[in-house]
C-alpha cells in the first residue's frame, strides 16, 4: 500500500469506509453506517472527508424498479483509492515488456506473460485440492484473496462465482487487456476444472471482475 496515502487518510475508521466500498459499486451513508456500525453522522463525516480528499465521489442511485422515490446519493471509490491496495506491477513491468517487444518482436510481452502464467497455474494447482468444483473454489479463492485480489466465493441464481473486487496488475490489464483476460480465464478454468467465464466491469475508481462456474 502507498505508505503516503494511509498517513493522508489518518483514522482507521476511514480505511474501513474505504475497504467497505472497495467491495461495492457505491453505498449511501446510511448503508454505510449499518454495515460497519457505525452512526449515520460519524459514517457521514468520513465519507465527506475522504471525498475532500479526492479518495471518494458522489453519484445519483436510482431506486429499484420496486420502490418509488428519488434517487438516493451514493458513494463510491475514485482511482486515485486504488493506490491503496495491493500493486503487483509497476512502469518498470510496462517498460520491460516494451523493451522486449522492442528486442524481440510484437509477440514477446504475450510469450513473457504467458510464461508467467504458467507458473502462476503449477503453483496453484499444487495448493488447490478437493473433489468438488466448490471445495476448489473455497481454496483458489482464497489464494487469489491472499494475493491481493479481494476475492469473494458467492452463489446467485445462476450458480457459483468468485468476484475480485481488486486487480492488483491493473497496469497490465489498462495496457493489454484482451490478453490479460484471457490468462486470467484460463488460469481460472484450468485451477477449478471447469469451464469459467470472465465478466469484468468499472466505474470511477471501482473494479470487479466476476468468474461464472458450475
Amino acid at each position: 500500500m502507498n505508505q503516503r496515502l494511509i498517513t493522508e487518510i489518518g483514522k482507521s475508521q476511514r480505511l474501513r469506509v474505504v475497504n467497505r466500498l472497495k467491495r461495492t459499486q457505491g453505498m449511501s451513508v446510511g448503508e454505510l453506517a449499518t454495515a460497519l456500525g457505525m452512526s449515520y453522522m460519524g459514517a457521514k463525516q468520513h465519507c465527506v472527508e475522504l471525498e475532500r480528499l479526492g479518495y471518494l465521489d458522489t453519484w445519483r442511485r436510482p431506486k429499484p424498479a420496486t420502490q418509488t422515490g428519488r434517487p438516493e446519493m451514493a458513494y463510491r471509490l475514485t482511482r486515485k483509492a486504488h493506490e491503496l491496495f495491493p500493486v503487483a506491477s509497476n512502469e518498470m513491468t510496462l517498460a520491460l515488456l516494451d523493451s522486449a517487444q522492442a528486442m524481440y518482436g510484437p509477440v514477446a510481452p504475450e510469450k513473457l506473460l504467458f510464461i508467467v502464467f504458467q507458473r502462476k497455474i503449477e503453483g496453484c494447482l499444487a495448493r488447490v485440492k478437493g473433489e468438488t468444483v466448490q471445495a476448489r473454489a473455497e481454496a483458489f479463492a482464497a489464494i487469489r484473496d491472499a494475493e491481493g485480489c479481494m476475492a469473494e466465493l458467492e452463489q446467485d441464481e445462476a450458480g457459483l462465482r468468485i468476484v475480485e473486487y481488486h486487480t492488483p496488475l491493473a497496469d497490465l490489464l489498462a495496457a493489454y487487456p484482451a490478453l490479460l483476460a484471457r490468462l486470467e480465464q484460463e488460469m481460472y478454468t484450468r485451477v477449478l476444472r471447469v469451464p469459467v467465464k470472465r465478466e469484468q466491469t468499472g466505474v470511477s475508481g471501482l473494479y470487479s471482475c466476476v468468474f461464472r462456474f458450475g
